[in-house]
Parts: C-alpha cells; structure tokens; sequence
C-alpha cells in the first residue's frame, strides 16, 4: 500500500541517467545487495537514520538540528547543543565560486580538514580547533537527511570524546565560525589545510565539471521506495514538495508537471503521462536539475518498489 506526503516549504547526488525509451523495452535486472560499510573505513552508517530530501520537506523540527544555529558562529551548548544533534542535512550545493559542495540545513558550508584521515576515518580537531572548526555532530539514531549526496557515503567516526561526527567518503565534516550566511565560504583554504568539502569527499573547486555534472550511471541500482519532488531545481525551499512512498505506478499531485528536482532512495522510473503510460525516463538517486533529463516541469507519474 502507498502513501502520499505533500509538504510546502517557505525560503530555505548522486544522480544517473539510465535509459530514455518506450515502457516495452525496459530490461529489468536483479537489485544487488544493500550496500554494506567497509570496517576499514572507520564508520558505521547504522549509527544514524539517513532520510532522502532535506529536513524542511520532511517537516523536521525547525527549532532543532541545523536550524538551532542559523547564523552560524559558536556551536551551540547545553540544551541547545542537544536540539542541534537531532538532526543534520547533508546538501549539495553552490556556495560562492564553489560548485558543487555540500552545506547543512542552515545553507552553511560544510568542511573537510587535511590533518584528519578518511581510512579510517579519525577526527583531529578537538579543544581550539574544534572552537573555530565545530564538528557536524549527530546523536545516535539521529535523521541526516540527504539530497545530492550518495547514502553510502555518508557515515560517522566517534570522536576523542565519544560524540559522534558525520562523515563524507569517510571524511569528518565540520562548519567554519567565520561563516554567518548562505553562501559564504571564508573557510575554504585556510592554512592550507581546510577546504569545502563535495558531496564525495573531495575539495570543492570553482569548475562544477569536476565532479562529472553530478551524473553517475549505476545499471544495478535497487529500485527505490520513496522519493520527493521539489519545484525548484536543486531541491530548492522556495517553493514547494511532494514526497511519495509504497510500491507500483503513482501519480504525482501537487507537483504534477512542476517538478524540478527530485531525492531518491534508488532508481525510479517516471512518464510524462499519468498512470505510467508512454516513454519513460530511469533516473538513479538524486537528480538536482530534472531538465538535464529532458522532463523539467514535465513528470505526471512514477513507478515505485
């Protein structure tokens, strides 16, 4: 049985392109098997509740998480600092010239720091460091809600003092005081040694080609069981979201030829028609700009499960 969400949100990837073809000539192929955390990564994915789209269009607590500290600055303490670990959003993103990067549910930037190490993954920045540098921390069990980033590559080391500290591609995460708004990136280089982190681990950079697009062809994705559709292009919180779960053919409805962008646990097949008639289009995960696909404002159904 399928449920339908609908979620309007107010002012705020890994994605593939598998076939463009008639509904008759999909081959269908055995999902692999989950995909399963390498020990020698130092992380474990199970330690948090990963969640496709971005905390407002799952209607996330706004005076939790991310949104504890807007402005950015000094990490938040006592209550507060327990609010914030509630939950996280991991995003891909534009921040200034960097294109892409992942920010949180704030918009701020996210970081990566040379000292610390990814195999295993093992966090450097404590007292001082951890000051100006705060880690992205989550509690056990917490949401990380994840739109442009690939599920397995997010994960979590134990830091020195036994919080726990998301990770990307194995690479402990961490904001920058000195970022107060969307968009700034005054982090980025700083001694050499810290840089804006992409949504696969590596340093952000000015050229969004560097990471292929953002397009990642996998033939043997599962297929996914829920997805959510925004009306802006890179699941934007301007306008507004629809989230669909379950299993078999679905129309959409408040986002019914508006889509633009659309977070995926997945592959998930869509049409331009209702009731899953006509050509259809296999995107893989996240697809932040849905006209790279040819379908912008154009997806009336999509098939689930």
């Amino acid at each position: 049985m399928s449920r339908k969400r609908r979620t309007p949100v107010a002012a705020s990837f890994a994605m593939g392109v598998l076939l463009l073809a008639s509904c008759g000539s999909i081959t269908e192929v055995a999902p692999p098997p989950p995909p399963v955390v390498d020990p020698a990564a130092g992380g474990n994915s199970g330690e948090v509740d990963l969640v496709s789209g971005t905390a407002k269009s799952n209607e996330a607590d706004p005076n939790s998480g991310d949104l504890t500290n807007p402005m950015g600055g000094p990490a938040p303490e006592g209550d507060r600092a327990e609010a914030a670990m509630q939950w996280v959003e991991l995003r891909k993103s534009k921040a200034g010239a960097l294109d892409p990067v992942v920010v949180n549910g704030a918009k701020l930037t996210l970081y990566r720091f040379d000292d610390d190490e990814a195999k295993p993954s093992k966090a450097t920045c404590a007292g001082d460091c951890a000051t100006t540098w705060p880690p992205v921390l989550i509690k056990p069990g917490g949401r990380v809600f994840v739109a442009g980033v690939k599920h397995s590559n997010v994960s979590t080391v134990t830091r020195d003092d036994g919080t726990l500290q998301l990770t990307i591609a194995g690479w402990p995460v961490y904001r920058f005081i000195d970022d107060t708004k969307a968009g700034d990136t005054n982090g980025h280089g700083v001694g050499g040694t810290w840089f804006a982190i992409r949504p696969d681990g590596k340093k952000a950079t000015p050229d969004p080609e560097a990471d292929n697009g953002g397009i990642e062809v996998d033939p043997l994705a599962p297929p996914a069981t829920d997805a959510t559709f925004f009306s802006d292009a890179n699941f934007g919180d301007n306008g507004f979201a629809e989230g669909l779960s379950g299993s078999g053919c679905l129309n959409l409805g408040t986002t019914a030829g508006e889509a633009s962008s659309m977070t995926a646990n997945g592959s998930v097949r869509m049409w331009r028609r209702p009731d899953c008639q006509g050509d259809v289009v296999v995107a893989n995960g996240d697809v932040p700009d849905l006209a790279q696909l040819g379908v912008d404002d154009s997806i009336q159904s999509i098939r689930l499960g």
